[in-house]
């Protein structure tokens, strides 16, 4: 495998991925390819996966939840991976969105956007399983009205550590990640 391609729902991953992976995954050779939202990704991935030619490329499409069932999402993302020919393809999904993942470590937010009383958050319950917030997104809006999308990707993506996130869907997807990466190294 010579890199990772990225099909990405939204800027804000790209930046957080950019980011954080160097940190997370060192040496991964990726690049991010962002969409405008869910129906602009799910409309490019066939037509992108069929005229990639690039030699040992591996598809990598992250796309979050919205309050769907990750596996139905997972097994249409899948069908249309299949349908162009790269069933290899990895398949990533944000429960509920990518602002899940920062609720899940609550020391990095608040470290990031320098507001102290957000630490230990995960003490309440509703704040207890990311991956089950309702519109994080939302919610974190609320908690940091200063927020923005783009911008708190490039501060979390600073702050976040590998262990320390409470995220299933986060460490589901890192997990992916990492064994792909120790596969491809195991191989050369």
């Amino acid at each position: 495998m010579s890199r990772l391609v990225f099909l990405l729902e939204e800027r804000s991953m790209k930046t957080l991925l950019e980011n954080l992976l160097p940190r997370l995954i060192p040496g991964l050779r990726f690049i991010c390819v962002p969409h405008e939202g869910k129906h602009d990704l799910e409309k490019s991935i066939s037509r992108k996966l069929r005229a990639w030619h690039e030699p040992g490329v591996r598809f990598v499409i992250v796309r979050d939840n919205d309050g769907g069932d990750c596996r139905i999402l997972k097994q249409k993302l899948s069908a249309l991976c299949d349908d162009a020919g790269r069933g290899d393809s990895l398949i990533g999904i944000a429960c509920q969105e990518l602002e899940s993942w920062y609720f899940g470590e609550s020391s990095a937010l608040a470290d990031a956007f320098a507001a102290p009383k957000i630490k230990g958050l995960e003490r309440k319950a509703r704040y207890r399983d990311p991956d089950a917030i309702s519109q994080p997104s939302r919610e974190l809006s609320r908690l940091i009205p200063e927020f923005q999308k783009i911008s708190g990707a490039r501060r979390m993506a600073a702050y976040r550590s590998r262990n320390g996130n409470r995220s299933r869907s986060f460490h589901v997807f890192i997990d992916a990640l990492e064994r792909e990466f120790t596969r491809n190294k195991a191989l050369k």
